[in-house]
């Protein structure tokens, strides 16, 4: 199984550490380290672009999203955290590759840092959509 990190650097205090526990996630899992690549984007905003253009390329059985959105003054937060979530969906439906949603959408530094085993939530789903995925596409080879 090959494994994409889209990986937001905004926030690198919380997303980096969370990319080390999908990695460590992987790992247990039995993936090996050459089979994981990591892609790094700007912010949360971007997860869904490029998530989408990694899964189109066919070389990933599952892409896993990984970010940090923190609560401002503004509607920003909202704004980002409802697009995040909604193109991460729709990349995954559209290329019918798993894309795993691990962003964190916190109030404060401390509810992020707090939440970090978040990144082996996602790797778990990701591996397990993969998993059904290919034994749909191989059942509807034999079915």
């Amino acid at each position: 199984m090959r494994i994409a990190l889209v990986v937001s650097r905004y926030h690198a205090f919380v997303t980096e550490p969370l990319e080390a526990g999908a990695r460590a996630a992987l790992a247990e899992a039995g993936v090996a380290a050459s089979d994981i690549e990591t892609f790094a984007v700007p912010g949360a905003y971007e997860l869904a672009q490029a998530a989408q253009r990694v899964a189109e390329s066919g070389r990933w059985s599952a892409v896993v999203c990984l970010g940090c959105l923190i609560r401002g003054e503004t509607p920003h937060f909202d704004y980002i955290a409802s697009e995040a979530a909604s193109g991460l969906q729709l990349a995954a439906i559209e290329t019918g590759i798993p894309v795993s949603f691990g962003v964190l959408t916190v109030e404060n530094i401390a509810q992020g840092e707090a939440r970090l085993e978040r990144a082996a939530d996602a790797v778990r789903s990701a591996l397990e959509m993969a998993d059904l995925f290919a034994q749909l596409r191989v059942s509807a080879r034999t079915g």
